[in-house]
């Protein structure tokens, strides 16, 4: 159950939230920026499990915060951006569909696996990223169509705008 709305994805219901990252990403542009001015604590333990282990194009890396009244925020970065360069000189590469396609099916077990009632997506790898929607939305509808929840893709950007995010 795909809905493609308009809007700010930091005011959706959806009980997680997914976008793109690469694996050394400075959360500096974007939607990621966007998440670490809201959740701070998101890129710091990043940066902690960057060390600890290494995270790969085509993982995922769910975080789970807490909102300013309380409730839990859910939020899983899909690495489908490759990194430029290595250790701490690398630097966010453009994503591949490949990495995509991966994450997305990580992303579909994980939401299936933890009993998630509803996902909420930008227009994944598109931005920063520099893919092509109309080459990564088959790629969603394949991975995430079948699933018997409400996958809400923010197609245009709102700020402060609450979706519509009714199936």
């Amino acid at each position: 159950m795909i809905r493609e709305v308009e809007g700010d994805i930091l005011l959706t219901q959806a009980q997680v939230i997914a976008h793109g990252i690469a694996p050394q990403d400075p959360f500096d542009s974007g939607l990621a920026l966007a998440l670490r001015e809201r959740w701070p604590s998101l890129v710091k333990d990043y940066r902690h499990a960057v060390r600890a282990h290494s995270v790969v194009p085509g993982d995922i890396w769910p975080w789970a915060g807490v909102n300013e009244d309380g409730s839990v925020r859910r939020i899983v970065n899909l690495v489908t951006q490759d990194s430029l360069g290595d250790g701490r000189t690398a630097r966010p590469g453009k994503a591949t569909l490949e990495n995509v396609g991966h994450a997305l099916r990580h992303l579909a077990r994980y939401l299936r696996d933890e009993q998630v009632s509803s996902v909420a997506l930008p227009r994944l790898a598109t931005g920063v990223g520099g893919l092509a929607w109309q080459d990564v939305k088959p790629l969603l509808e394949k991975h995430l169509g079948e699933l018997d929840i409400p996958v809400i893709v923010y197609e245009v950007y709102r700020a402060g705008t609450q979706a519509d995010e009714a199936i």
